[in-house]
């Protein structure tokens, strides 16, 4: 008997195969997709396999064999899609292929949460519907490499295998309770929210986890290093994790203020790969710091709750997260899938008076907005 947890696929690396999967492609219906990329072990992320489940033949297509995907892309674009999870998917295939999907996309982690679900995760729904416990062993793979083990294609192939079926199954449930619509909106968002970069902000990008406990000479500091950390990750073509941690700069950081002008000989210890070029690049980024003037030290920045920013906003948010759970509570939905508490903030704050109003201030999905503007109304024209 088969082992439904290894199931059969077609591994194409080269350019005759995959034109045949582009024409099947062309030919179905649907595609379900997937894929696994390089983000634990490169600085460049990119997309290094794509899995494909396609009128039940599984496909893991190789974009690391040189091939012309051109032909293959331009199919996918043009067929309605399943994913789970699609907002990673889709931002590496458009970053790594220029790929946007042309139509209709079925997101059925999505779905799942629209559905009432408390786990939501691929593995707990294969097993809920299908009785099938899929390995988890390889999610932390290098994808990069060539060969991959057979047992990390099996663990790829699988993710894609259910995904036709339990996007029927939830979409009969959706369908049951009235919310589909409320799918197709929120796949929508999704596909447009995908469509464009995620900016770094420069004010902001360095403050890793840490940083909130240090004092403004120290983040000057932890600014400089986290920048000599991103130029040799890129330099080495690795995450910035394996060449330092955070917790590890920012203890450089707090040494380096303490200690001006001393040698790194004298200081924490560093690791093995900290030497020669490097080790003098880091010294460097500590003479900057150093040389910095008071007035470009960074300033500290206290995470507080938005509310507490505006205290007259606090009691209508307060009120607004009441209604809102209730409103969950007879959907038998998490509070967060009907509105997360900033969009509430948000809502405190603009006073809006129009379901127009109360999407674009939130912001929020029409049947979000259609959901809460019954009990929003008295709440949000009352004084306060």
């Amino acid at each position: 008997m088969s082992d439904p947890t290894q199931p059969a696929y077609v591994y194409v690396s080269r350019q005759g195969p995959l034109d045949a999967l582009t024409r099947q492609v062309e030919g179905a219906v649907r595609v379900a997709i997937d894929t696994e990329a390089n983000s634990l072990y490169r600085y460049r992320e990119r997309v290094c396999l794509i899995q494909l489940s396609v009128d039940g033949d599984n496909h893991l297509v190789d974009p690391l064999a040189r091939l012309d995907l051109t032909g293959f892309m331009n199919a996918l674009a043009g067929k309605p899609l399943i994913f789970h999870g699609a907002d990673y998917d889709l931002r590496m295939m458009r970053s790594s292929f220029g790929f946007r999907p042309g139509g209709w996309v079925f997101d059925t982690m999505i779905a799942a949460q629209l559905v009432g679900y408390e786990q939501v995760g691929l593995a707990s729904l294969v097993e809920r519907f299908f009785g099938v416990t899929l390995s988890k062993g390889a999610q932390k793979s290098d994808w990069t490499r060539r060969p991959l083990p057979a047992r990390e294609l099996a663990y790829a192939a699988a993710d894609t295998r259910y995904l036709p079926e339990l996007a029927e199954l939830l979409r009969e449930e959706l369908q049951h309770l009235g919310r589909l619509g409320w799918h197709e909106e929120a796949c929508e968002r999704l596909i447009e929210a995908t469509a464009e970069d995620n900016h770094r902000d420069p004010e902001t990008e360095w403050r890793v986890k840490g940083v909130s406990r240090l004092d403004r000479q120290q983040l000057v500091f932890a600014r400089q290093l986290w920048y000599w950390r991103e130029r040799e990750a890129e330099r080495a073509d690795l995450p910035p994790f394996k060449i330092v941690g955070n917790e590890q700069l920012v203890s450089w950081a707090v040494w380096a203020a303490a200690h001006p002008g001393e040698s790194l000989e004298h200081g924490p210890r560093l690791p093995r790969t900290c030497s020669g070029r490097r080790l003098r690049e880091l010294e460097r980024a500590i003479r900057e710091a150093q040389q910095r003037p008071q007035a470009d030290w960074p300033q500290r920045r206290v995470r507080r709750p938005a509310e507490r920013s505006a205290p007259d906003c606090r009691p209508l948010t307060d009120a607004l997260v009441e209604e809102c759970a209730r409103v969950a509570g007879s959907l038998h939905l998490p509070p967060s899938v009907i509105a997360p508490r900033a969009a509430l903030t948000a809502l405190s704050r603009a006073r809006p008076h129009t379901l127009e109003q109360l999407m674009e201030s939130g912001p929020l999905m029409r049947w979000q907005a259609e959901l809460l503007a019954p009990g929003f109304r008295e709440l949000l024209q009352r004084e306060w």
